[in-house]
This record gives C-alpha cells, sequence and structure tokens, in this order.
C-alpha cells in the first residue's frame, strides 16, 4: 500500500510510519514540524516539509504523489493545558487543518482516512471500562477539537462517501524497540517521560497531583497503552478500509488501568533509582479513572496490544530516554 501520514515525524506518527514502512508499504509523510522532529522520519519514507492549512501544498503533494490508497492523520495540536489557554490555536490547526485536508482528499478523489483521535472526547467517563457508544463531553479544548474533527469526516462521508476510521485512544507510552526514536515533547506533559526525567537527573522530583483520590492507592488511575501498539492499531485500520468496510470509531487502549504511583514504582524497578514523589492538590479537569474497552477493536480490526505489562513499557522508553537525555536534539545518534 501507498500510505500518507500526516504529522508522520511527531512521537505517534514517526512510530507508525516506521512500521509501515518495516511492513514493507511505501510512506509519504507530511508534518510542519512545529512539534515534529525531522530526525524521526523513517529514511525510506518520502517526506514533505509544510503545512496542511495550505490548500496549495496539500494540492501539490497528492498530484505529485499518485496512487495514494489511505491517510493516516495525526497532524493536530495535542496539548490539553495549552488548549484551555490557547484555545482559538487548536480550533485553527486542528479544525481549519483538517477542513483544508478533506477539500483537497475530495478533490483528489482519496477516500480512506484513519484518523489519530483520543480518550479526551469523553469527558468524565460515565462507567468504566469505557466503550465507544457512551456519552462524548469534552472539558478540554483539545477534545473539543478531536470531536468535532470526527464530526467533520462523519459528514464528508454522508457528502462525498470518504470513508474513516476513527481511533481514540488513551495514555500512549513507550518507545521503539530499536531505540532510535521515541518521546520527544517541549514542553513534556506525559507521565512517564516526565518520570524518567528524574531518573536521568534532568529533574529533581516527579509531582503526584493528589493521593486521596477514590482509587487502590489514592493516585488516578490510567490505561496505557504501548506506541508500537497504537502504531499496528493504525495500519490494521488501514487494511479494514482497504476490504471496503464502513467508517467506524474504536478505542485503543489495554483494558488494565495503572496508578500514578504504580507507574513510578515501576520505573523505579527498571531505572534502578530512587526517583522522589512530590504530592500536591488534585489538578483540576483530572477524572480519578480513565479505562478503555477494547473489545471492539479486538473483535473487528483483530488488534491486540503486544506489550501490555507495565515494566516492559517503561523500559522501552527507558532505553530512548537514557540514550537521548535531550531528545533528538542532543541524543546518541547511534
Amino acid at each position: 500500500m501507498k500510505i500518507l501520514v500526516l504529522g508522520g515525524a511527531g512521537y505517534i506518527g514517526s512510530h507508525t510510519a516506521h512500521r509501515l514502512v518495516d511492513e514493507g508499504h511505501k510512506v509519504v509523510i507530511i508534518d510542519s514540524l512545529e512539534t515534529g522532529h525531522r530526525e524521526a522520519v523513517h529514511q525510506n519514507a518520502t517526506f514533505y516539509h509544510g503545512d496542511i492549512r495550505n490548500r496549495a501544498f496539500v494540492d501539490s503533494t497528492l498530484d505529485a504523489e499518485q496512487g495514494i490508497d489511505a491517510v493516516i492523520h495525526f497532524a493536530a495540536n495535542s496539548i490539553v493545558g495549552e488548549s484551555m489557554k490557547v484555545p482559538l490555536k487548536y480550533y485553527d490547526n486542528n479544525l481549519c487543518g483538517t477542513k483544508t485536508l478533506l477539500e483537497s482528499l475530495v478533490a483528489h478523489g482519496i477516500g480512506r482516512v484513519v484518523f489519530s483521535s483520543t480518550a479526551a472526547v469523553y469527558g468524565e467517563p460515565e462507567r468504566v471500562p469505557i466503550l465507544e457508544t457512551d456519552r462524548t463531553s469534552p472539558t478540554n479544548a483539545y477534545g473539543e477539537t478531536k470531536l468535532s474533527m470526527e464530526k467533520m469526516f462523519k459528514w464528508t462521508d454522508v457528502a462525498h462517501g470518504l470513508k474513516y476510521v476513527s481511533l481514540r485512544y488513551f495514555n500512549a507510552c513507550g518507545a521503539h524497540p530499536n531505540g532510535k526514536i521515541g518521546e520527544a515533547h517541549a514542553p513534556e506533559t506525559h507521565l512517564i517521560p516526565l518520570i524518567l526525567q528524574v531518573a536521568n537527573k534532568k529533574r529533581e522530583s516527579i509531582g503526584v497531583f493528589g493521593n486521596d483520590w477514590p482509587t487502590k492507592d489514592g493516585t488516578c488511575v490510567r490505561d496505557y497503552i504501548h506506541v508500537m501498539d497504537l502504531a499496528k492499531a493504525h495500519i490494521l485500520a488501514v487494511e479494514y478500509l482497504m476490504a471496503s468496510n464502513s467508517s467506524d470509531v474504536f478505542n485503543l487502549g489495554n483494558g488494565t488501568g495503572h496508578t500514578v504511583n504504580e507507574v513510578i514504582e515501576s520505573a523505579r524497578r527498571v531505572t534502578k533509582e530512587p526517583i522522589p514523589a512530590v504530592v500536591s492538590g488534585r489538578r483540576a479537569g483530572d477524572p480519578a479513572v480513565l479505562v478503555a474497552s477494547s473489545d471492539k477493536a479486538k473483535s473487528v480490526l483483530c488488534w491486540k496490544p503486544e506489550r501490555a505489562d507495565i515494566d516492559e513499557i517503561v523500559a522501552s522508553a527507558w532505553s530512548w530516554h537514557k540514550s537521548h537525555p535531550e531528545g533528538f536534539a542532543g541524543g546518541s545518534k547511534s
């Protein structure tokens, strides 16, 4: 297959692109490099530097790359806290970019898209584990824009027959087993890399937001899913669309939650470092427990997480962060 990966220099996008290349597919990448890294792009992928809000750029890329079978769309701003401070940035990039993209795809007759969505579309969960049919009521601007993007795909399907799969996933984590690409955000907001910054002597302690939640140890519970398992799910979703199936929505998670304290303890085991933790008050808007039901993805897409063990997930992340303490800017080039 020939797959266009939007945001293919970012964290999950680069891992998906690497896995596509490794499985023998032809990969074309578009990335603005606003948050992505040129060093994360697979050497055998064709790379175009540009912004999907630029219709002329998207059109010229699609004109040059004939025969694209499907698009995987990761291109979006994705920091929850930032989205609450500058929501219009998220509406501009996430929604306007997707609108321009869809106009170009329709014009070029490209009718299959796998969309990187988020569990943030659910907001406060009605139940755990969360099902795809549960109420969607985002509590932040990031989740709201992702839900609006899903609805753009829905109505474009109604009007133009463009088929899509929306993948709502939970806490992406881990790194490629080759140790050459991994998670590198600036600023970093995700728990596992923040914990590993302590092990890497980049920060003194890890903050824990509340230890009085209604969970087994008082800290929040989240569903952690390895980035390579996410990458595989995107490829299976492309194959699902290639088989002329209808548009659909799937959750992706391990279906097992880990508390913040459990993740910190895992990092202590893996790194052999003490990793001090400092407890502060609860963070506004944090649900106590977020765990996915991935039964639908397992049944329909035949997807199964291969790296569900938390120590294995943390170890893969540690392999990356230990050799790349400054991310792509200052890490090992071996």
